[in-house]
């Protein structure tokens, strides 16, 4: 059985990555990139790069084909366009842009290190309204804060979870 991010070097194999510097001089290069924000709507709406379509993962394979309620026309006819596939981190991105790969779109690759280091290579970011993110602010949303059920069970002697 694997683990997430084992499935995640597994899907390395067939995509491509690139960094935040990347993704800028991408998007100063080329007006008809299309950035894919796979994350959760409310992630989207809290901050997101300007200009990105949020097509969240849960429903992006059914997004990119006509006569689903989740269909996105803008992406059902990217598959020859260059698509970048963003994320928090850079895993669900992943994972996405290696369904696209099978879907057939020709130009993908994911945002290494995701909105983080996006983030972190002060890139700009704009919330839901279209207003500018303080980085300050991102800082802070894109800190984790795992909750303690979130956490591995300490390791009994034999291998077996302590639950005690």
């Amino acid at each position: 059985m694997q683990n997430f991010l084992e499935l995640i070097r597994d899907c390395l194999t067939d995509v491509r990555e690139i960094m935040p510097w990347d993704l800028e001089e991408r998007m100063a290069e080329n007006a008809d990139l299309l950035i894919i924000d796979v994350r959760e709507p409310s992630e989207f709406e809290a901050m997101h790069i300007a200009g990105s379509l949020n097509v969240p993962r849960g429903i992006l394979e059914s997004a990119c084909e006509w006569e689903y309620e989740e269909t996105v026309p803008e992406l059902v006819q990217a598959r020859d366009r260059e698509l970048v596939v963003v994320c928090r981190s850079g895993y669900r991105s992943v994972l996405a842009a290696h369904s696209l790969q099978v879907l057939g779109y020709r130009n993908v690759a994911s945002l290494q290190t995701g909105l983080r280091g996006w983030k972190d290579y002060e890139q700009p970011l704009q919330d839901g309204a279209g207003r500018d993110v303080d980085l300050d602010d991102a800082d802070v949303y894109f800190t984790p804060r795992l909750r303690p059920e979130q956490m591995r069970p300490a390791e009994a002697p034999g291998g077996t979870p302590d639950v005690a």
